[in-house]
């Protein structure tokens, strides 16, 4: 039966249940309830309990959750069962930091190749990653598919970037340039992360602070 879409909320809120049934998995926890997860998480045990139930029943009643179900149910809803490949655009300083630091294994995704046209940067690594000549993104993204693209190129280049992407048949887009991609309507997903919009939204709950309206949203 096909499930219902799942809101945005819901599926907002899914990496921070997996980063806390993740810890408690690997201290050996045999099971929690979702008053402990309230306390853990911060959100009411009544909304952890709605949030799972859009997924299927995962606890019991009395009892609470099995840990280690629950960790492999949130795994895959999630998808970190199937091998997602990715590469990257742009290798200027943010994509480096990222190459060099975040791991994207540990979230689903097996980096196949970052891209560049800078001829310093190409056939250098950064890590484990090759650096390839940004003219032949379109023939390996025919020849290897990746599910998903980091896109870390300036901001001038972005929309050109993405456009190239989705005609390439590239399922999705983890994007950092903060500006439009132009791709209303088509068949591509796009997850955007805005830094600046992060440190607007700190700036604002500093302010809150300051003005004794303290804000503990987390």
């Amino acid at each position: 039966m096909k499930r219902e879409r799942i809101s945005n909320p819901v599926v907002a809120r899914l990496p921070r249940y997996y980063r806390c049934v993740e810890e408690l998995y690997y201290s050996g926890c045999v099971r929690v309830s979702s008053a402990t997860l309230s306390e853990r998480l911060g959100f009411t045990a009544s909304q952890i309990r709605q949030d799972f139930s859009n997924f299927g029943e995962f606890g019991l009643q009395g009892y609470g959750y099995n840990v280690k179900k629950l960790r492999y149910e949130i795994r895959e809803i999630l998808g970190l069962h199937s091998r997602n490949t990715a590469i990257l655009l742009g290798c200027g300083n943010l994509g480096q930091a990222l190459l060099k630091n975040f791991d994207f294994e540990a979230c689903g995704f097996f980096m196949l190749a970052a891209f560049d046209t800078d001829p310093d940067k190409v056939d250098t690594q950064v890590g484990p990653v090759h650096i390839m000549d940004g003219r032949h993104l379109k023939r390996f993204i025919e020849t290897e598919a990746p599910s998903m693209a980091v896109l870390t190129v300036p901001r001038e280049n972005a929309a050109e970037a993405a456009g190239v992407l989705a005609d390439a048949g590239v399922g999705a887009i983890w994007d950092f340039t903060g500006c439009d991609l132009g791709l209303e309507g088509r068949d591509i997903t796009v997850e955007r992360v805005n830094l600046a919009d992060s440190l607007l939204t700190l700036s604002y709950r500093l302010e809150r602070r300051r003005t004794g309206e303290e804000d503990h949203s987390g």
